[in-house]
């Protein structure tokens, strides 16, 4: 009676459901069993058996579509300046490596139809499920409504359904399975690979600040420009002290005997810049701030945000240098191509009087820095669904949409490279992205885990069993080859092939769970948008080839 009782009240409050089977997902999610948990992926097996309890239990089409609108868009304006500037040094590498291997899980879905004897529809549909790829689904579905008579497309589309039903949670699980097995095959350090990408992606630097003072005469009378270009060091030079005097350092300063240099880099580059500067010292005189001080300022004003701190000509108006830039949990040094964005807190060496100045211009505003400009926001979701609107042909048979899925990607991804355009500011707070990403995913996972689990307990047959089994050869061999392949022949970083293998946000997630860093998102979102239209394309030659 109880139990009948609380379907009913979750079968009538949708939103009630959404919130339960979210928070009892991240609850089981967190769950760490030997060091490996499922991270919010949980939270779509928990909608599973949700919605395999009672067919009642529902989650609106519309929380779905919002919450993949939202997160991929998020994606994409985080990614895509790295994306870009990946595809401008390996371009035809990177795009030859996906297309091979998307083609390969073409294949390996026609071998199994071919040894099995699973119909053209039932493959088609596990090649749909085993990828994740709905819109692949919803392409064939369409291309069978407009070719085959009413009856018979309704029976094609049957099978199909079945065969993506069963498959997709081994889509789900394929990606995770062979990401855990991989990185101990290849026996994956993590944190070195964070440290060898680091000069390529926003990530974590162990920044420190040293004191060196000048020993070595061939470093003497020579203008710092020429020894960075000679010597291609990656630090920030701070502050010089000769004869009791401080004054800040610029590109032009050169080096005396004696000098004493404030220094911020990591350890690597600091080592390096002392067998030619000189040796470290504990001087108290670099702490003096009688006339320059330190300050963090966070970067809230639009004026600002989206230009290279070159652009801002600030040493010309201020007596001040910027030595480093903190973006959500991220260090990062500060050069003249540094692209500012709202939210980042900047680390100033300046005099005294132009502190305030300082403040003013970059607007040092945390709760101005963390909203959301719903402008821009709302502008860049409504282009990328217009875009995934648009039906696009290739020849007579072909022809699909982006959707909710792959348009506000692709957008994202244009927009968060320009950054800007005129007055508007594209790109978002990070605090306020990361928080975007995480609504958008929860809603999606939730609401797929929902509307799946019903029909997939409907489906459960032998035949179920063998889709299920089918579904996880083609996951599991895509996945195993994507990393096999790419890391030993083709010598991508495993962390950035995670992120190729990551056909479902949930498989993304528990990547970067894995990881503690964002090199994943960098290689799902190279890998999603062009593997999103050729998955669309291999699911209907697949169909068309095989029935």
């Amino acid at each position: 009676m109880i139990r009948l009782t609380m379907i009913q009240i979750l079968a009538e409050y949708p939103l009630l459901l959404l919130f339960v089977v979210a928070s009892l997902g991240y609850l089981i999610g967190n769950i760490s069993i030997k060091g490996n948990s499922l991270g919010v992926a949980a939270i779509l097996f928990t909608g599973l058996f949700f919605g395999a309890i009672d067919a009642q239990l529902q989650i609106p089409e519309i929380v779905l579509l919002l919450g993949l609108s939202i997160y991929v868009y998020s994606i994409g304006l985080s990614s895509g300046p790295a994306f870009f500037e990946s595809y401008r040094k390996n371009g035809i590498r990177d795009f030859l490596f996906i297309i091979s291997m998307l083609i390969l899980s073409g294949c390996i879905a026609a071998t199994l139809w071919y040894l099995f004897g699973f119909s053209a529809a039932t493959i088609t549909g596990a090649y749909a499920g085993s990828t994740t790829n709905t819109a692949a689904l919803a392409g064939v579905i369409d291309y069978m409504s407009n070719t085959f008579p009413k009856e018979q497309a309704a029976e094609l589309t049957q099978e199909l359904v079945v065969g993506y039903s069963f498959s997709y949670p081994m889509g789900v699980l394929g990606g995770i399975i062979a990401i855990i097995v991989m990185e101990k095959v290849f026996r994956i350090n993590y944190e070195k690979e964070k440290l060898n990408l680091q000069d390529h992606y926003p990530l974590e630097q162990e920044l420190k600040r040293i004191s060196i003072e000048v020993s070595e005469v061939e470093a003497t009378h020579i203008k710092l420009r020429e020894l960075l270009k000679k010597h291609q060091w990656k630090v920030a030079f701070c502050r010089i002290i000769r004869d009791e005097k401080m004054d800040l350092i610029s590109r032009d300063t050169h080096f005396l005997l004696g000098d004493i240099l404030t220094v911020v880099g990591n350890q690597e580059e600091l080592t390096r810049l002392k067998q030619v500067l000189g040796k470290e010292t504990d001087s108290l005189m670099v702490y003096d701030r009688s006339n320059f001080d330190t300050t963090r300022i966070f970067v809230s004003n639009p004026e600002v945000a989206g230009r290279s701190i070159a652009s801002l000509n600030l040493e010309e108006k201020y007596y001040a240098k910027i030595t480093r830039i903190r973006r959500g949990d991220v260090d990062m040094l500060a050069n003249g191509d540094t692209i500012l964005e709202l939210g980042d807190r900047i680390r100033f060496v300046a005099q005294r009087d132009d502190i305030k100045k300082l403040s003013k211009l970059f607007g040092d505003s945390y709760q101005a820095s963390s909203k959301v400009n719903l402008f821009s926001f709302g502008l860049g979701i409504g282009l990328g669904l217009i875009l995934g609107t648009i039906e696009l042909n290739l020849g007579s048979s072909f022809s699909f949409k982006l959707g909710y899925a792959g348009g506000p990607l692709i957008v994202g991804l244009i927009l968060g490279a320009l950054r800007r355009t005129g007055p508007i500011v594209w790109s978002l707070p990070y605090s306020a992205n990361v928080t975007l990403e995480q609504i958008g995913l929860i809603l999606l996972l939730t609401a797929i885990g929902v509307r799946s689990g019903n029909s997939f307990i409907d489906s459960f047959s032998m035949e179920g069993i063998y889709v299920f089994g089918a579904s996880a050869v083609i996951s599991l061999l895509t996945a195993l080859s994507i990393l096999f392949v790419g890391y030993k022949i083709i010598k991508l970083p495993f962390s950035f092939l995670m992120g190729m293998v990551s056909n479902q946000p949930a498989i993304l997630d528990f990547a970067a769970s894995r990881t503690k860093n964002r090199i994943p998102v960098f290689g799902y979102a190279m890998m999603f948008p062009l593997a999103l239209i050729m998955k669309i394309v291999i699911a209907q030659v697949l169909f068309l080839v095989l029935h």
